[in-house]
């Protein structure tokens, strides 16, 4: 009887890293879909905004914009898409550990190998989304830059 008691603490407390895990995960997962909310409101505003620019270059400059808003939102998606597999694995890892002590060990290094492949995960989607922050600042800087120029252009002319 104490022996299952014990077994049955082991297997909780090997499954609270997973639970950890995935709390974190899915932490990312939330601020990945907020930002490719954003990604795709901006894409929509740059789409109104090319249909009353006349001025070619102002055009050219939109279609990079919006260029540029179809490379994040696939960045943010693919990091997504990762986030979604790590959590399945720290699912996975959480499942053969309790399946694991039932059926005699019968497992041996799936909760470890899930759990490993869960980490690798997260770590390439938090590279991937980390990246898209930075073309996220790029994007913003260009774009201050560009309304900088133009607001000293109008005070030049205004004179």
């Amino acid at each position: 009887m104490l022996n299952d008691v014990a077994t049955h603490y082991a297997i909780l407390t090997a499954m609270l890293a997973p639970a950890f895990f995935l709390t974190a995960t899915a932490s990312l997962l939330m601020s990945a879909n907020n930002r490719l909310a954003r990604v795709i409101d901006r894409a929509r505003a740059l789409l109104v905004e090319l249909e009353t620019v006349s001025n070619d270059d102002e055009r050219a400059r939109i279609e990079q914009l919006i260029l540029m808003q179809r490379r994040r939102s696939r960045i943010t998606l693919h990091g997504s898409q990762l986030l979604y597999l790590a959590i399945s694995c720290f699912v996975g890892t959480s499942l053969t550990v309790a399946a694991d002590a039932f059926l005699g060990y019968r497992f041996v290094s799936a909760p470890t190998v899930l759990a490993a492949l869960g980490v690798v995960m997260m770590l390439a989607a938090s590279i991937l989304l980390g990246y898209e922050s930075s073309l996220a600042v790029r994007v913003v800087n260009e774009e201050m830059d560009h309304g900088h120029k133009r607001a000293n252009e109008r005070r030049l002319v205004g004179r």
